[in-house]
């Protein structure tokens, strides 16, 4: 354990910049505890530490515009694998969408320090064609707030640090053992979180032919989209409703989107999450509240396309909010 201090103490700036790059790109490895720890054995020299700060937020900035570009190259096909590689739940997609179509990239500011966010709203800032300028600029503030906040804390606190870094050293090995069973279960919680919220959403699922066949044929299910409100409007399947509008009158948010009884063909939602998550979410709450026949779609609104199916859009203005425009009826 000794050996790993004298490593932080001596390498420290390189040590750094390589965990928060790593972690900014997803791995599910947190740098903030090794910025306080850094931070604290630096103790009260401003010049090493404005270095720490600018070395750190210079790694954030580097591997948030990786996935930025990648986001604005390739679209939503990102933000799965962003998911799989920090073994963050399938839902944080769909809920980073909501957070970043109603803040934009003042959401950027906050980012950093909400688990499984900064990397997918990195990704999604791409997406959503964000100006690099905007994103460079929120990104970049983002990271000074969230890197700043650990230097300061373990310069505020260098004592503390150091006493507890000393006990590890004197544990030795132990010591050492100790910080590798608690990454061990860090990386583990996350993996079962993500494994049980797969498990409890399993449930039957309708094809994208499947959904086709039924337009042939004329039996019309009700198709919900549950994604952000700015992805409905750029593009979804021929006659879906998007879960995020709402009435202008104030009633019930949702009440106009679902029939008065089971739908004889059912209800059918998408999105665009890894295993259907934010579907399969929805329709377990639908099914609790009554109805029987409804289905998530296997492969969101991709594997519609993917199909050779068309899409529609819906000629709203992207800056509207959620509460614009009005209820689109049942089909």
């Amino acid at each position: 354990m000794g050996f790993l201090v004298e490593l932080i103490r001596e390498y420290g700036f390189g040590i750094v910049f390589l965990n928060v790059f790593v972690e900014q790109l997803g791995a599910p490895i947190p740098a903030y505890p090794v910025l306080v720890v850094t931070g604290a054995l630096e103790g009260a020299d401003w010049v090493r530490l404005l270095w720490l700060v600018a070395v750190a937020v210079s790694a954030a900035l580097i591997a948030d515009l990786f996935w930025y570009q990648a986001g604005k190259a390739y679209g939503h096909r990102v933000l799965g694998r962003i998911c799989r590689i920090s073994l963050s739940p399938d839902a944080c997609i769909r809920q980073t969408e909501t957070v970043y179509g109603r803040w934009g990239a003042r959401s950027l500011l906050v980012a950093k320090f909400v688990p499984g966010f900064a990397s997918i709203a990195s990704a999604l800032a791409g997406v959503m064609g964000t100006p690099l300028r905007s994103f460079v600029l929120y990104d970049g503030l983002g990271a000074l707030i969230w890197v700043g906040s650990a230097v300061y804390l373990g310069s505020l606190f260098s004592s503390t640090v150091e006493d507890l870094l000393g006990v590890l050293t004197a544990l030795g090995q132990w010591g050492l053992l100790l910080l590798g069973v608690a990454l061990g279960l860090f990386i583990v919680r996350k993996w079962w979180q993500r494994h049980r919220m797969v498990r409890s959403l399993r449930m039957p699922r309708m094809s994208v032919r499947e959904l086709a066949g039924l337009h042939a044929q004329g039996m019309e299910p009700t198709v919900i989209d549950v994604r952000a409100l700015p992805q409905y409007r750029q593009g979804h399947i021929p006659g879906a409703q998007s879960w995020e509008l709402r009435p202008r009158d104030g009633g019930e948010s949702h009440a106009h989107l679902l029939p008065q009884h089971d739908h004889p063909h059912g209800l059918v939602i998408y999105c665009d999450c890894p295993n259907e998550i934010s579907a399969a979410r929805l329709a377990r709450q639908l099914q609790r509240a009554g109805f029987a026949n409804v289905r998530p779609l296997v492969g969101g609104l991709k594997a519609w396309q993917a199909a050779g199916f068309d899409v529609e859009t819906a000629p709203l203005p992207v800056t509207a909010s959620a509460d614009e425009g009005p209820a689109p009826s049942v089909p």
